[in-house]
């Protein structure tokens, strides 16, 4: 009798023991790193931040600062190594070193961008080649990388000087806002602000270099600011700084050429003149390329869009506050289960759950205290 018991009391701890194991696991596989670049704060200094995000329950933990570094404002990841990009006058490469669930950053290396600061950086999918857009001057370079992802001497240096001059006080001169690859790595797009067309370049991943190969224009006054393309239908979204809307372009992936198809706004007239000033951020793909997202700056929301599979166009669903101000920037984790959205001027980071049938927005109740957030990088699990 003594034998059974102590036999039962063995097996009944054991199999807790288990359970515990494996809930303590699976909550430690569900926690994504999230790196934010910042801006100026009137109370913290500029630089990268680091938090977690729980991808089954949508919490963040506290926000560190990893390094303290003005200009690091937007980042980009390497595809195969654990290696994060910045942007500021130089751009810059740092080793992301973990160790028992402790995370920090090291400087590897950096290169001058040769024409003020960068506004946006990306790698290619290939992770040989760095690019960025210098949104001041008006250019855009690019960079071989090495195999331990640190950066090469520049390879191109190009300047825009296509203004169109529409809207005076803001399309006198080009902006290059954004720089990203085609889904087969083949050509790079470059929205341009100040001269509402997408720069087209052919890539050269062995040396580097860029080629003009082209452009694209999108609607007069409207700003073209960040691109993003569909996961499976031949399509592009460029949001529209100046004039809040999104634009559905046509995607010739063996021309390498983009053609304006549709735009929609993303906040109505009423909405608009009931603001002291409204600009358009920043636009996301939703994973399962059903949903599109716009940011509303001034209003301060999130605008959701259902995507037409057949012609990828886009139908406005839903206006979802951030609960914070200004949304310079927001992303989405990998499972397409949440939405992080940056208050810049709130010195928020708030979370928000995507309705997988709908795409439409929850607040999750979960929000994190960052300083000026100006980019949000969910780290993809590889």
């Amino acid at each position: 009798m003594k034998t059974s018991t102590l036999a039962l009391a063995t097996f009944v701890f054991l199999l807790s023991h288990l359970g515990s194991t494996t809930c303590h696991e699976s909550t430690h596989a569900a926690e994504l790193d999230v790196w934010i670049g910042t801006g100026n704060s009137k109370s913290e200094p500029a630089g990268i931040y680091h938090l977690t995000l729980n991808d089954q329950t949508g919490q963040l933990s506290s926000a560190q600062m990893m390094v303290e570094r003005t200009g690091a404002g937007f980042l980009s990841m390497h595809p195969t190594l654990d290696v994060l990009y910045t942007t500021g006058e130089s751009l810059a490469a740092w080793r992301i070193v973990r160790n028992q669930g402790d995370v920090r950053l090291e400087l590897i290396n950096e290169q001058p961008t040769q024409s003020g600061k960068a506004a946006h950086v990306s790698v290619d999918q290939t992770g040989r080649v760095l690019m960025s857009a210098q949104y001041g001057s008006g250019t855009v370079c690019s960079f071989p990388l090495n195999s331990d992802g640190s950066i090469g001497e520049i390879a191109s240096k190009i300047e825009h000087n296509e203004p169109s001059n529409v809207i005076a006080s803001r399309q006198d001169a080009c902006h290059p806002h954004w720089i990203g690859t085609s889904p087969d790595n083949r050509f790079v797009f470059v929205p341009d602000l100040g001269a509402d067309k997408i720069f087209v370049y052919a890539l050269d991943t062995a040396t580097g270099k860029l080629t003009r190969h082209g452009a694209a224009t999108t609607p007069p006054g409207g700003g073209a600011r960040h691109f993003k393309f569909h996961p499976t239908l031949s399509v592009g979204y460029v949001v529209n700084e100046l004039t809040m809307s999104l634009s559905t372009m046509s995607f010739d992936a063996d021309q390498g050429t983009l053609k304006l198809k549709q735009t929609v706004p993303t906040l109505s007239e009423e909405q608009i003149s009931a603001e002291l000033f409204n600009s358009g951020s920043e636009v996301r793909v939703h994973p399962s390329g059903n949903f599109v997202y716009s940011g509303n700056r001034g209003h301060d929301s999130i605008s959701a869009f259902s995507v037409n599979q057949t012609t990828g166009e886009l139908t406005l669903t839903q206006q979802e506050p951030i609960r914070g101000c200004w949304p310079r920037n927001f992303n989405l984790a990998p499972s397409g289960k949440w939405l992080l959205a940056a208050g810049a001027e709130s010195n928020t980071l708030a979370v928000f759950k995507i309705d997988q049938g709908t795409g439409k927005l929850q607040y999750a109740r979960a929000i994190a205290s960052v300083p000026a957030p100006i980019c949000v990088l969910v780290e993809p699990k590889r």
